[in-house]
């Protein structure tokens, strides 16, 4: 395994491993508060924690969230269409295995 194979190897387990509260994924994504809290309203993400100032959210929900930004902004979807079409490309995914 090269190099750059091994860093991006170790920088997925690392994303993984890390948790975000709100306010970091917010600036991650570029996202507003509003948008995220909708997100996990509408399930699109699911955090750990039981109210907004204690959710913790993992890599995977970085990933997620940036492809709902982009869903949303890009194509100008609404929240429930968001959610619809990440659990439809997360059916594509799954049958593609």
């Amino acid at each position: 395994m090269s190099t750059t194979q091994m860093q991006m190897a170790a920088s997925c387990i690392v994303e993984n491993e890390v948790l975000w509260s709100i306010t970091e994924l917010c600036h991650a994504t570029n996202a507003q508060t509003e948008h995220v809290i909708a997100w996990v309203y509408e399930g699109i993400l699911t955090p750990q924690g039981d109210a907004p100032e204690n959710w913790r959210f993992s890599g995977d929900a970085l990933q997620r969230a940036k492809k709902a930004l982009r869903l949303s902004r890009d194509l100008e979807i609404n929240t429930p269409g968001v959610a619809m079409v990440l659990d439809l490309l997360d059916e594509i995914a799954r049958l593609k295995k």
